[in-house]
């Protein structure tokens, strides 16, 4: 349907037809006519009001310009700045100032705002300067713009300066309030920080350990950076590191809501890989915005090893005794809370004499290179570092250059095993039995316990409570576990360690026996006696029940 042949019919369509119609108003062409050139404005206005004719430029004056302004304004002329005027807002603030004295002597507010040098400068280079909330004696803020003045424009030198203040006092008292309250939430995050990090590393038989934590400068927000060193038994160590990526209050809030959960998963003597795997579905439950790294390790003084998972971290560095710098690389998952992802343990030899570092990425991370070249830099300074764990972690952080300034938090977690000779290597030792053959395997057990106890030089009471926590473990492997079978005895110089391993993965809990029961009460007795016991499955699919006594002093 052609719609413009039958619009003219529609009601109202031909009245606005008529008013689109040009041609029928020819009068109205005039009413938009440009102006014949000369012709000058309307002089009048709408409704025919008059207009104020606006006076010529020339015909004012710079001294009624400047004396009107509500800025402070001076000019000064010379080498040694002779005053040639100042405006009224400027005597109203400072005084009156007599005109033809050197500024040096008779403009103080001018040296309180360091002004004089900059002065100097402009008048030298012709180049205007600007400072920025500069504050004077009186307590006002000012920002100064000075300006060239050319007198003599023939010789095309400048021969004075023109100030030009600008009172921003309320700008910066409200600046000064909001860094103020800036300061005041990085100090609640700084310290939220600290105390949800460990206040006092454990410190294990067989390791030595050191940790820093140095928060990023003031114009950083705090981050999520976290360590943890966990004791698990048996001479068993966790170490923990990790890095939440948001900044302030809620990283740090995210943070320690993850290293209580670490904690109370490295209770249930899990694989590094397993504790990942809870920790991750954690991390997506507190915040799934929240991305989080971590890298968990377990050193066993048995074995020699450290066996580690990690979620995204970067990799854990260990220096040998030789001084050659060893990397962690695989296996490394993503990171934490991203979930449908399996993790998988990894291990890293950590014999007697070796330091590990484990560290988060504001150690080596800047903003001009690739992350590998941190690393790299981090290899060579730990192949020369020596000394005691506190010693070594300080030589990191000064040789990767963080500094109080520095743009991010930094997290630093040294270990060493160290290797002991003389003396000190007297008051470790480790002693096996395999448990071969039937229920005849328990008193072999006890008499091989009693011998190596008793050349330990233990007393007799603690001789006998070791040998009889031996022969309980025994005989509930004997009687619950599957071969192969095997009792470990191990001293250190602070306590006494007693394990039996089997091939059965069924851990053993303690019950509380019935008068009537002819079974049921080795654990209890062991739980008893012991300073403190537990049980963990075994990389082969069997289990290891343990107990510790602590020497005496």
């Amino acid at each position: 349907m052609n719609f413009t042949r039958w619009s003219a019919r529609l009601p109202g369509t031909q009245r606005r037809a008529a008013r689109e119609d040009h041609s029928s108003v020819p009068a109205a062409r005039a009413e938009y006519a440009r102006p014949e050139p000369g012709a000058g404005p309307p002089k009048d206005g709408p409704g025919g009001i008059p207009l104020p004719s606006a006076p010529d430029l020339e015909d004012l004056s710079a001294r009624d310009i400047l004396g009107r302004l509500p800025a402070l304004v001076a000019l000064v002329h010379g080498p040694d700045h002779r005053i040639a005027y100042v405006n009224d807002a400027y005597t109203t603030a400072f005084g009156p100032r007599p005109c033809g004295a050197p500024a040096a002597e008779a403009m103080p507010e001018l040296a309180d705002l360091s002004l004089l040098p900059l002065m100097d400068q402009v008048l030298r280079s012709g180049t205007p300067r600007t400072v920025k909330s500069r504050k004077a004696a009186d307590g006002r803020s000012y920002t100064v713009t000075c300006s060239p003045v050319r007198q003599d424009r023939e010789k095309r030198r400048d021969s004075g300066v023109l100030v030009y203040a600008a009172d921003v006092t309320d700008h910066a008292e409200a600046a000064e309030r909001l860094r103020a309250s800036e300061g005041r939430h990085r100090e609640t995050a700084v310290t939220l920080q600290r105390s949800l990090l460990p206040q006092e590393l454990e410190q294990p038989d067989d390791l030595r350990i050191a940790a820093t934590y140095q928060p990023g400068g003031t114009d950083a927000a705090v981050g999520g950076d976290w360590y943890d060193v966990i004791t698990l038994g048996a001479g068993r160590t966790a170490l923990v590191i990790g890095d939440v990526m948001g900044r302030g209050v809620r990283a740090a809030a995210v943070m320690g809501q993850l290293r209580t959960a670490v904690r109370a998963y490295a209770r249930l003597d899990l694989p590094p890989h397993e504790v990942l795997q809870l920790l991750d579905g954690l991390a997506a439950e507190i915040d799934a915005s929240q991305i989080a790294t971590c890298a968990y390790a377990v050193h066993d003084p048995n074995e020699g090893l450290l066996v580690y998972a990690s979620a995204g971290h970067l990799p854990i560095l260990v220096r040998d005794e030789e001084g050659t710098v060893h990397r962690a690389e695989d296996p490394i998952g993503p990171p934490l809370g991203t979930g449908g992802w399996i993790h998988t343990s990894g291990t890293i030899p950590l014999p007697p004499g070796s330091t590990a570092v484990l560290y988060t990425d504001g150690l080596v991370e800047r903003r001009s290179e690739d992350i590998d070249e941190g690393v790299a830099a981090l290899e060579r300074a730990l192949s020369g570092a020596k000394g005691a764990p506190q010693v070594v972690c300080d030589r990191l952080i000064r040789s990767l250059n963080v500094t109080a300034e520095h743009d991010d938090d930094v997290a630093v977690l040294v270990v060493q095993h160290p290797a002991r000779t003389g003396p000190a290597a007297e008051l470790f030792h480790n002693a096996s039995l395999d448990l071969l053959g039937g229920i005849e395997a328990a008193p072999r057990a006890r008499a091989f316990a009693t011998g190596v106890l008793t050349s330990w030089r233990f007393p007799v009471e603690l001789c006998d409570l070791g040998v009889l926590a031996a022969g309980e473990l025994v005989a509930n492997s004997l009687q619950h576990g599957t071969p192969p079978m095997r009792l470990g005895l191990r001293r250190t110089d602070r306590r006494l360690i007693i394990e039996v391993t089997d091939g059965d993965d069924h851990l053993p809990r303690r019950r509380r026996a019935d008068p009537a029961d002819e079974a049921g009460r080795g654990i209890s007795i062991v739980a008893s006696i012991a300073t403190s016991w537990g049980s963990r499955r075994t990389p082969d699919g069997g289990k290891a029940v343990w107990c510790e006594f602590a020497l005496p002093r």
